[in-house]
């Protein structure tokens, strides 16, 4: 079940055929938790020949309507209204995922410690992004967020001079992860390579009005660098010099620690996005499509994924996660499972007991000193079944 102003916006966009077969889709990528065109059409649940399952899907995710202006934009534009108060910062992450031969540019969104994808591109290339790339996905997303405060995070491909001055122009705020080999103008003419600035475990810097490369005709912006110290005697691998336009080293490292999992410090939420949409969720490099096809499933994908960080955090405020997954563990501090992991497998297993009413009903009765317990449990699936 998606969210009613999901439901309101897919009824405008699209006519009622589409609007039915893209929520069966979404459905079936809830249950069977792959893309695979193939794995998609032998659980499609249509009366019709595997064959012409099979080409039902195709000419879909083929519709040139189904793209991500037109469908993701109209909800990502009421989710902000009804996630985002106008005095919240938006943190917005620009990275690149890869595999066989698709190369992927995305434009997310930092939110309930993942990131959530709001505009994507395949490159025509293997191999890292480049300004131009860079600057087009960031015209497509960034107008979404005029009414907020907004930085832009990226890691150190994304670290180039070009796209420290056009954010500036764009009156964005930013902070782009730089090499250890890059150069740093601290005094005139005094440049310093930054693998030789002394950082080390424990070890914070902030630099105020410094050259980036030794290029001329480029502004000045400011240096952070800090190294987590260490903790339990294990430090990271490296520390973080990081170009910003923020005016302490405070706001700077408090901005860039929202690329990272707050709970497993130091791990990217990007890592945990692709993660999701790979071989934790939904298994997209099973899938052999590519072009506007690929574009579409990864769209179907972005409304399943949000669909089930919704519902896994309606599952929480219930307070019955517990069924869905261990919240606690031996030796662990944190949470285990994420909104979207509870939302995904609530979805799941529901639908499979539901499946099996009949036999898990004759199994009930024969234990009839647990029918409490049963009946709890019983309470928290009519839960997660309204929260799916």
């Amino acid at each position: 079940m998606l969210p009613e102003f999901y439901e309101t916006n897919l009824k405008r966009e699209l006519g009622r055929a589409e609007y039915l077969l893209l929520k069966i889709l979404i459905n079936l990528l809830q249950s069977i938790k792959t893309v695979s065109l193939e794995a998609l059409a032998t659980a499609l649940p249509i009366p019709i020949l595997f064959e012409s399952r099979r080409k039902k899907i195709q000419r879909f995710l083929s519709l040139n309507y189904i793209n991500v202006e037109e469908i993701w934009f109209p909800i990502v534009k009421s989710w902000l209204e009804i996630y985002f108060p106008l005095t919240e910062v938006v943190y917005v992450v620009i990275d690149r995922t890869n595999w066989g031969c698709i190369n992927l540019l995305m434009i997310s969104v930092v939110w309930d410690k993942r990131s959530i994808p709001i505009y994507f591109e395949l490159l025509d290339k293997l191999g890292s992004s480049n300004f131009d790339e860079q600057k087009a996905v960031l015209n497509k997303a960034l107008p979404l967020f005029n009414n907020y405060k907004t930085v832009v995070l990226a890691d150190r491909e994304f670290c180039s001079i070009k796209l420290a001055n056009w954010l500036t122009e764009k009156k964005v705020y930013f902070c782009l992860r730089l090499r250890k080999d890059a150069f740093i103008e601290i005094e005139p003419e005094v440049w310093l390579q930054l693998k030789d600035s002394g950082l080390l475990p424990g070890v914070s810097f902030f630099y105020q009005g410094v050259k980036y490369t030794k290029s001329t005709g480029f502004i000045s912006f400011n240096l952070a660098g800090k190294w987590k110290r260490k903790r339990f005697g294990v430090a990271p691998e490296e520390g973080w010099f990081i170009l910003t336009n923020f005016d302490t080293l405070e706001s700077s490292i408090k901005a860039y620690k929202q690329r990272f999992d707050i709970v497993r410090p130091w791990r990217s939420r990007r890592v945990e996005m692709f993660r999701d949409f790979k071989s934790g969720g939904y298994n997209l490099e099973d899938t052999k499509v590519s072009g506007q096809r690929l574009i579409s499933l990864i769209l179907l994908i972005s409304l399943a994924y949000t669909a089930a960080t919704i519902s896994g955090q309606k599952i929480k405020r219930m307070g019955v996660q517990k069924y869905v997954g261990r919240i606690k563990e031996s030796g662990r501090t944190v949470r285990r499972h994420s909104s979207f992991y509870i939302g995904l497998y609530g979805h799941s297993w529901v639908n499979f007991t539901e499946s099996s009413y009949e036999l898990v009903t004759e199994l009930l009765r024969l234990s009839p000193n647990k029918c409490k317990y049963y009946q709890q449990g019983q309470r928290a699936m009519r839960l997660i079944l309204c929260a799916s």
